[in-house]
């Protein structure tokens, strides 16, 4: 019987897949995987994959498409959510790059970067709260950067996904304050996955060493080892892939 489950938003990134393989190589948990790309007029879809899986589809991670999701978790999941990982983030695409310089800054580039990597994860906080409020504990994963860190910050450049990785940093850490008042079961997690072999980082790999570079699957159980042992202190934590502390 399932006492536990995991969500995972952003189920079909390199890392969340990652994530999902371990705990079903190695864990008797219920595994919820929300990811985008659905097509046609629903907004929300779902499909039970194995047992203790249920895949969820979405329109896209706006706020309408979101209270769909959290309706049907509400509707159809009573076992407690234990874990919670928000994959979902960008930093370029065919149009969008990391900027060098001042003068690559774009102001309709820079709303995109923070709508995927700020505003989406901090719906999923508000919104899953309700859900996730009680006495089962709930370790809450979103995915940061140590780029995101001001005090860290000495190369400069990457406008938008600096201040992006800030924003939600700065979120996280406000989010975890009000939660140390009204949601003590929550701890919240800003994680730096480092240089991950991914889609994401692939134009970025040249220069970073072989033992640097890491695959999603070595990320994926490092996490889950972090995740594991994270106290449930009503505080906010920014750590790195090896679980080492990141100054804000």
């Amino acid at each position: 019987m399932t006492t536990e489950q995991t969500l995972i938003i952003g189920a079909n990134s390199n890392i969340g897949k990652a994530i999902a393989a371990h705990i079903q190589a190695s864990e008797n948990t219920g595994l919820i995987l929300i990811s985008r790309g659905l097509v046609g007029s629903d907004s929300v879809t779902s499909e039970t994959l194995a047992d203790n899986v249920t895949k969820i589809m979405l329109k896209d991670y706006q706020s309408q498409s979101i209270d769909q999701a959290i309706t049907f978790l509400a509707q159809h999941d009573h076992v407690p959510i234990t874990r919670v990982f928000v994959c979902n983030g960008i930093l370029h695409n065919d149009t969008i790059q990391p900027e060098k310089r001042l003068e690559d800054f774009d102001a309709q580039a820079f709303m995109e970067v923070i709508t995927s990597n700020t505003l989406t994860p901090m719906l999923w906080i508000q919104k899953l709260t309700p859900l996730l409020t009680g006495k089962s504990p709930c370790k809450f994963v979103l995915f940061s950067a140590r780029v995101g860190s001001i005090s860290d910050n000495r190369l400069g450049g990457w406008y938008s996904y600096r201040a992006s990785k800030a924003a939600l940093n700065m979120m996280v850490k406000t989010a975890a304050i009000e939660f140390a008042r009204r949601a003590k079961n929550i701890k919240l997690i800003a994680f730096h996955p480092g240089t991950t072999d991914t889609p994401l980082s692939k134009p970025f790999q040249k220069n970073v060493p072989a033992n640097k570079l890491f695959t999603s699957a070595f990320v994926a159980k490092q996490l889950l080892d972090i995740v594991e042992k994270a106290p449930l202190d009503q505080t906010a934590s920014y750590l790195d892939w090896q679980g080492k502390v990141i100054n804000w």
